[in-house]
């Protein structure tokens, strides 16, 4: 049987590298992305609160009617120094939370309704390094999502297995996307590199790799796994 996925924030990076990553395979693929929906990929920006609904709601259209894997990678990484005037510092923490947190929250939410009424699926959250270790001093907003997301996930998995419901946790460190090499160069790329046994950050095909594995592949006792990609940067 074809395995319908739909995966947010599929336009570039992690996201991008993870539709790449299932070609071939006998899957349906749905992107999203914030703008510039295609035949394959719908848009909505996620800091509106109705968009988790509706993107849920047009992604089952496109797979009639059934979603088996639902992959929550859409999120932002925004510096939000505590020097700010506290309405900047309000609403970059609640526009990190928006989108990194709540529309993953509500999009795993009716992901759960809709497996509980076609016997089971899986949920895969991409979480970050941030969730365990912390980040930087700009960026308590963006750990604390990234933390959020990995709770929930175990939160769903504890919950839900008995109904064949499975939740995995990806937490990437540095991953070489847009965004990543902004935050390298402006803090001293070869200084955060030093932090990373590996020597490197990581490629997004290897977290697209992680991915994949996770939804075809990883047997259902692995649920609530949350699975380390930081080249030994962090290691529990």
């Amino acid at each position: 049987m074809t395995i319908n996925i739909f995966a947010t924030g599929t336009s570039r990076g992690i996201g991008k590298a993870i539709v790449e990553r299932f070609a071939g395979e006998d899957v349906r693929i749905i992107g999203h992305r914030s703008a510039e929906a295609d035949e394959t990929t719908l848009a909505a920006d996620l800091t509106d609160p109705t968009a988790p609904r509706r993107i849920w709601e047009q992604a089952l259209e496109r797979l009639d009617g059934r979603i088996d894997i639902l992959v929550n990678n859409a999120g932002i990484f925004e510096a939000a120094s505590i020097d700010a005037p506290d309405a900047a510092w309000t609403e970059a923490w609640n526009r990190t939370m928006q989108i990194n947190l709540t529309a993953s929250a509500e999009l795993c939410r009716l992901a759960v309704l809709h497996f509980r009424r076609h016997g089971g699926g899986r949920v895969i959250n991409i979480a970050s390094r941030a969730a365990h270790r912390g980040d930087s001093p700009a960026h308590w907003h963006y750990a604390a999502s990234k933390a959020g997301m990995v709770a929930m996930t175990k939160t769903i998995a504890r919950g839900y297995a008995a109904e064949n419901i499975l939740a995995f946790a990806i937490c990437p460190g540095f991953t070489m996307t847009g965004m990543a090499e902004d935050y390298l160069a402006s803090r001293g790329g070869d200084k955060l590199l030093a932090d990373i046994p590996l020597g490197r950050v990581a490629d997004p095909i290897e977290v697209a790799e992680a991915v994949k594995f996770l939804a075809l592949d990883a047997p259902a006792s692995m649920t609530g796994a949350v699975i380390d990609i930081n080249g030994a940067s962090y290691v529990r």
